[in-house]
């Protein structure tokens, strides 16, 4: 019997979901790491993998792929990151979303009536199939300093990465930068790639992440289709309020009319009303 060609048979590493369960195998994820910081690492310990974090109900959540402690309680945020996020305003998202992920994990990690010096070292770390800053550097390290003499470091133990996978510059292990190769092109260079390589053969065909990720892919279509209801919302009130705008402007129709038309409550236009009167005084 022919076996059916799921979504998840067509996945690469640069997948998120594929990324977090490859990232889950301690062998591989550490030794990234261990490449990275040029260091042994004895030990990790996975705290929570796709963690959503809300430290407050009305705060705006972060997703997390992967984190980790290792044996020396220095912490590691792992992030694949595809496309280069833009606000509707056309401003890059990347460096005020590091900004608030290491907001919410220092507030996540720093329990009522603990003393800051119990924050944990972290690394929040980006795979990132695009060079954000145009400089070719493989990898790109920011940690706090003073303007006026940058020989001077704030010491306080945080570092966001960016592991620019199309990078030329700087020197990174050759097991880094077949891993950056595999990324980008699915190809194989080394024993470390052909071990991530069988591993995601071994993910994809694992039943219990096969159902997985039928659950993953609803989940992400429900939020896709939530993301586009709340647009079209969003368009809607935007043309009830150009329509009540253009009819207070020519000065002919009675509110009831402009509530048929527009859709607008009374509250709404009389305010829209008073908004428009104070922005023609000024």
């Amino acid at each position: 019997m022919k076996k059916q060609i799921s979504n998840l048979d067509k996945l690469t590493l640069s997948n998120d979901f594929l990324f977090k369960h490859v990232m889950l195998r301690k062998r591989i994820c550490k030794h990234i790491l261990e490449e990275l910081f040029h260091t042994k690492i004895a030990d990790i310990t996975y705290l929570e993998a796709e963690q959503t974090l809300d430290v407050y109900p009305d705060s705006h959540g972060i997703r997390l792929d992967v984190r980790i402690a290792d044996d020396t309680d220095t912490h590691y945020n792992l992030e694949m990151q595809v496309k280069n996020p833009v606000s509707r305003t056309g401003e890059f998202q990347l460096p005020k979303r590091t900004r608030y992920y290491q907001a919410m994990l220092d507030t996540d990690m720093l329990q009522k009536g603990q003393d800051y010096d119990e924050l944990s070292p972290t690394y929040i770390i980006f795979f990132c199939l695009f060079d954000f800053f145009k400089d070719s550097q493989r990898i790109y390290t920011f940690k706090r300093r003073c303007l006026e003499n940058m020989e001077i470091e704030l010491a306080d133990e945080a570092a966001i990465m960016f592991l620019n996978t199309l990078g030329t510059k700087g020197d990174v292990s050759p097991d880094i930068q077949s891993l950056f190769d595999y990324i980008n092109s699915n190809t194989v260079t080394s024993n470390f790639t052909r071990e991530v390589a069988d591993t995601i053969t071994e993910i994809k065909n694992d039943k219990k992440v096969r159902d997985s990720y039928m659950t993953y892919e609803m989940r992400m279509k429900d939020i896709r289709e939530e993301s586009l209801a709340e647009g079209e919302t969003k368009g809607e009130a935007k043309e009830k309020l150009r329509v009540a705008k253009l009819m207070l402007a020519k000065g002919c129709y009675s509110l009831q009319e402009i509530v048929e038309l527009s859709g607008l409550s009374i509250d709404n236009i009389e305010k829209l009303k008073n908004d428009m009167h104070i922005e023609t005084q000024s």
